[in-house]
């Protein structure tokens, strides 16, 4: 049931990225008199077609992992000579770009839309407080203090801890002073004060911790009972007797503090058996129960039972709800995009650099698992997910290179500067660097996918 989950959501996300993407090339396409003979949802054979009044063809495929938009061009197959001034080879240069650039374009504005329509119904946050320094840290040797909120990074307000470690993966591989503007939690009306942690070439391993961890801020989070809230029906705890309500007093005779010394515990003894101390009730009870080894994206393996903590309330001081107004949402929404746009492209030149490793690199695996993570999560993660999905998925088609909507924008402008177009033989040459390009970040990124199964 979980896979077909995933599998739906993924075909749902590809679904709608990829019909806005292609729907930009058609309507501009159709805004420049140029004849669109398919739009085409995924590959391979059609399961459902129709044709609209102006004889265009629109199909719905077999393989959901993309599209396309086929035009009327005398490069693609004989044009007969009443429909010469329709075919997409005899447009202005300009015309032709304005084609090429309207798909990537229509989705970032997207994602200005999707992270408006958030911004708009509300966005519910964690206040960013520091709960803890990790010993010996970046953040440690700055001595950023505990219990205080995060409230700019470099000057940047930061609303919520998506915001900060935003920021932080912006200062990725440089060097210099960070600045973070922080407030004890607890005193409102305090002024705040700056702290300057230094940064010398900052590298991190992005696939195995964040930005946050990579610094030393640990988030401040409420204090957890170990206490049984949820049981996986065929998991280990079940099996041992666990029952609902339990608390765990201790493990092999070691008193256990809270869930998180309990998942400490759990997650370091795969396969081991643990003698647990419960308390039901009145009652103290002791059961043995062996956790099952499980291995995680990074080939690391740890312990796992099948349980999960009784859920507790944040206090109110550590919760925010966004709300904004109309045209306040528009300016969020936009400075949003803007902020993931440049963070992508600064991404894709570190990873040329040699500063972020391929590693990071994901494929449609990854993709489909964050998708159905992110809708299970509410409508809210998805739409968040899906905006920057788009963003990507529109930068990255903006590359220079042959083959992707970028590859094409440079030959036109390449025509529009010298007056006549680019050579067939240079185009052609052009297409084989960039199907070998693409066809390398492929195997990366499927490569990194299955390293992390």
């Amino acid at each position: 049931m979980e896979f077909l989950h995933t599998v739906f959501i993924t075909i749902l996300t590809l679904g709608i990225l990829v019909t806005i993407h292609e729907w930009g090339h058609f309507y501009v396409a159709r805004r420049c008199g140029i004849k669109v003979l398919k739009f085409s949802i995924g590959f391979g054979k059609a399961l459902y077609t129709w044709r609209d009044k102006q004889g265009t063809e629109f199909a719905i495929a077999a393989i959901p992992l993309g599209g396309y938009v086929k035009m009327l061009d005398e490069g693609e197959a004989e044009v007969p000579p009443e429909q010469l001034d329709q075919a997409f080879n005899r447009k202005p240069v300009l015309h032709r770009m304005a084609v090429v650039v309207a798909g990537p374009a229509v989705n970032l504005i997207f994602a200005v839309l999707a992270y408006w329509f958030m911004y708009q119904s509300g966005v519910s946050t964690v206040v960013p407080v520091v709960g803890a320094l990790i010993e010996g840290s970046i953040a440690d040797t700055a001595n950023i203090p505990v219990n205080s909120e995060i409230l700019s990074v470099d000057g940047d307000e930061t609303l919520s801890w998506d915001e900060v470690n935003l920021k932080l993966a912006s200062r990725v591989g440089e060097s210099g002073s960070l600045v973070l503007t922080v407030r004890p939690v607890d005193k409102v009306n305090a002024v705040p004060e700056e702290y300057a942690v230094d940064l010398k070439k900052w590298h991190i391993d992005l696939e195995n911790e964040s930005p946050l961890t990579a610094l030393g801020l640990i988030p401040w989070r409420p204090e957890v009972p170990a206490i049984i809230g949820r049981l996986v029906e065929d998991g280990r705890a079940k099996a041992a007797g666990l029952q609902l309500g339990d608390k765990v007093v201790s493990v092999n005779a070691d008193v256990v503090d809270d869930w998180y010394s309990l998942v400490d515990v759990v997650r370091a003894s795969p396969n081991t058996p643990l003698t647990l101390q419960v308390q039901r009730g009145v009652d103290l009870r002791e059961l043995v129960l062996s956790p099952a080894l499980k291995v995680d994206e990074t080939g690391e393996s740890y312990g796992y039972i099948g349980a999960a903590a009784q859920p507790v309330d944040w206090p109110q001081e550590y919760k925010r709800e966004l709300h904004y107004g109309f045209f306040d949402a528009v300016v969020k929404a936009f400075n949003k995009t803007l902020q993931m746009i440049s963070l992508t492209l600064d991404s894709i030149w570190k990873m040329i650099e040699g500063v972020i490793s391929v590693k990071n690199l994901s494929g449609p695996i990854t993709i489909a698992k964050v998708a159905s993570a992110s809708a299970a999560s509410g409508l809210e993660s998805y739409v968040s997910f899906l905006a920057y999905l788009s963003i990507s998925l529109g930068i990255l088609n903006l590359l220079p290179i042959p083959v992707l909507d970028g590859g094409h924008l440079l030959y036109y402008t390449i025509e529009l500067l010298r007056g006549k177009p680019v050579s067939e033989r240079v185009q052609f040459l052009g297409l084989k660097i960039g199907m070998a390009m693409l066809l390398t970040l492929m195997l990366v990124a499927l490569f990194n996918d299955f390293m992390r199964l």
